[in-house]
């Protein structure tokens, strides 16, 4: 089969190769890949950020999010069928769905949301898990409560305003001029162009920031934060907790603290928490999703759609900037939108 194969880490080091269909487990399902979507944490394992931490074996193909058609199940899986369409994010070390086909544990498999075409599907299962481990499981957000989430017209900004609003919170996001209006409609009340305002002078008393920026701007968010509040960061810097969740050795936690040893001190001198985030994979959660995102609580929000064969293309389309709102996703239709 076709796929985007990590030969070597770097940028230079991801390249399509013919590679053996995956092998399937008693507990897999083999999904024929519909679409695939694109997110940031391609561009971190490609190019080996995470290295000590996802212990990948060379070569291996590249790819976090997908939908598609199950086409072969495990002999221990008996909720998933042949001819099911489904949605994942595979589990970190069996990640591969810029290919033709991927075998999945069926533990992070869920039908797909009936109301979404498969490209559509491809753009949701790693921020939407993203956002319901933080705003539900994590920080627990209650109606009321005030959040701030960063970059509200990015992938996981997107989905993280409409679920917070979901839950009741009264909503605030930065974002740029030309992405204002789609914040508005996602559901945030307060909107700060950060090209004209900093936001941390004029927000302020908030219970929750969700920050997927890191450096500065997580720094600045600490300070709009209520005495007690929670920044939680996904770009940045990680902490023990993060080596203890990957079953990292507990020297490569005290590492992690090292790194973010600045960050959490200055939050304790402000009276507020510093945790970093990284998402699980979680099937049964993504149940839960489908039923938001069939109900029309929540949408996908989709910058662009690139066909299979120019995967290299649209992740360099991401690193660089230039995805205006949402997602980037590959298609295997030849109908790619």
């Amino acid at each position: 089969m076709k796929a985007f194969v990590v030969q070597k880490y770097g940028k230079d080091g991801t390249r399509a190769a013919e590679v053996p269909e995956p092998t399937v487990g008693e507990r897999d399902v083999l999904v024929k890949v519909s679409a695939a979507g694109i997110n940031p944490l391609d561009k971190k394992v490609r190019d080996g950020e995470l290295k000590l931490l996802l212990k990948y074996k060379l070569p291996f193909v590249l790819g976090h999010d997908v939908a598609g058609v199950v086409t072969r199940v495990g002999s221990a899986v008996h909720d998933l069928n042949v001819g099911d369409e489904v949605y994942a994010r595979p589990r970190d070390l069996r990640v591969g769905s810029f290919a033709e086909f991927i075998a999945i544990d069926a533990d992070d498999v869920a039908p797909k949301p009936a109301s979404l075409t498969f490209q559509e599907a491809a753009a949701v299962p790693l921020v939407a898990l993203t956002a319901w481990q933080i705003l539900v499981e994590r920080a627990q957000v209650q109606p009321g409560q005030k959040v701030l989430i960063h970059a509200g017209a990015g992938g996981l900004g997107s989905t993280a305003v409409q679920l917070a609003k979901h839950l009741g919170a009264t909503v605030a996001t930065t974002t740029s001029t030309e992405n204002e209006e789609l914040a508005r409609t996602l559901g945030a009340d307060v909107v700060v162009d950060y090209t004209k305002e900093d936001f941390s002078k004029v927000l302020s008393g908030y219970d929750l920031v969700l920050d997927s920026l890191g450096g500065a701007n997580l720094k600045k968010s600490l300070t709009v934060l209520k005495p007690g509040g929670l920044a939680i960061g996904v770009a940045g810097p990680p902490d023990a907790a993060f080596a203890k969740q990957l079953g990292a050795p507990s020297a490569l936690g005290l590492v992690m603290n090292a790194l973010s040893r600045k960050i959490r001190r200055r939050a304790r001198t402000l009276g507020v928490r510093y945790e970093f985030f990284f998402m699980q994979a979680d099937g049964s959660q993504l149940r839960k999703l489908s039923a938001l995102y069939d109900s029309g609580k929540l949408r996908p929000v989709i910058d662009s759609v690139f066909p299979f064969d120019q995967t290299l293309e649209a992740m360099a389309h991401v690193e660089h900037g230039r995805a205006k709102a949402g997602k980037v996703v590959v298609s295997m239709a030849p109908d790619h939108g």
